[in-house]
């Protein structure tokens, strides 16, 4: 008896509760939904802007993917020209210069992946480590500033500091410390175009690329520093236990994107350092897929071709992308999805 009505009384404090507080309905979140976008009216009003633009440069481009699989012709309505199926991609790997074009854009972005990837997470915790607040900030801005050059002005100034004449700062200091015999032509021989890509890079966009690790460090608890230095750790090892385990899950998700566009071989750089491909001694080390698209697709008229091979590049991106996000959530790393 005692237990029937403990389990009578159970069951209508649980009836009492459920009718004071009825579970959500749809109706209600749906309500709760509208009532919150009446509430944030301003702040919806900010925000379609970025969505108008947003649809119009990033989604509705992507019907012009139509055009990988026709014949399309000056003057014809995009989507309505001609079908020809996959004959554009078999043109594309049929073309002998493919292999060289796809060995140029691996080899660079691979490069830049292996060299300039780790340099701004190294510069971060330079930075960080740093006890004079004011060198640092001196040093941040002296950093950041290249990013904001356009690759026009900073081809130039390459073209200077590399030059073989006498103005060329590089190949004076060379030759005075001995390590030259003579001026070295570092924009006029193919070999040289990957390390001074990889460098140039590097120079104009480590400062930038290292403000997102410094203000993920700035939010490392302090307190696990005072803590390590209780302990009797050391700086390398206060380094490598709490500031890089700290934004371990930054650099996964950077890194996972940076792997995503990996055939994205900065297209800006390399047009201006070699001089919109006019310079005949670097295209056999510096033709990528971006140029190849603008060369013998878009200056060429043949439109269709270009889209099937910025198609090809755009799918290949995109299972590197997956592969990449794939790896990391099974080293139990933070994965995008």
């Amino acid at each position: 008896m005692s237990e029937n009505r403990s389990e009578m009384v159970t069951h209508m404090t649980t009836a009492a509760q459920t009718e004071q507080n009825p579970p959500p309905r749809k109706g209600r979140v749906k309500q709760s939904f509208v009532k919150s976008m009446r509430r944030q009216w301003d702040l919806q009003l900010l925000a379609i802007p970025s969505l108008i633009l947003v649809f119009i440069f990033s989604y509705l481009p992507m019907y012009g993917i139509l055009m990988a699989f026709q014949q399309y012709e000056i003057g014809d309505i995009p989507g309505f020209s001609k079908w020809v199926g996959i004959k554009q991609f078999a043109y594309l790997f049929r073309d002998p210069n493919f292999p060289l074009v796809m060995r140029n854009t691996i080899a660079i972005s691979g490069f830049k992946i292996l060299i300039n990837f780790p340099i701004p997470i190294i510069f971060a915790v330079m930075l960080h480590e740093l006890s004079l607040l004011k060198f640092r900030k001196f040093m941040q801005t002296v950093s950041y500033l290249p990013h904001f050059i356009s690759w026009v002005v900073a081809a130039t100034l390459l073209f200077d500091f590399f030059s073989t004449d006498y103005s060329g700062a590089v190949n004076n200091i060379l030759m005075s410390l001995g390590f030259a015999d003579a001026p070295v032509a570092f924009f006029g021989k193919g070999q040289y175009f990957w390390p001074m890509a990889v460098f140039s890079d590097m120079w104009k966009e480590m400062g930038w690329g290292s403000i997102i690790f410094f203000a993920a460090i700035a939010s490392v608890d302090l307190d696990q520093y005072e803590a390590a230095c209780i302990d009797g750790a050391g700086r390398l090892q206060r380094i490598w236990h709490i500031t890089l385990a700290g934004i371990r899950p930054t650099i996964v998700l950077l890194l996972i994107f940076t792997v995503g566009g990996m055939l994205d071989a900065n297209f800006d750089q390399i047009m201006m350092l070699t001089k919109q491909m006019t310079n005949a001694r670097l295209r056999e080390y510096a033709d990528v897929i971006d140029t190849y698209v603008y060369i013998v697709g878009i200056r060429s008229g043949r439109y269709s071709y270009a889209a099937a091979a910025g198609l090809f590049k755009t799918v290949i991106n995109f299972f590197l992308l997956l592969g990449a996000n794939y790896i990391a959530g099974k080293l139990g790393e933070n994965a995008l999805f």
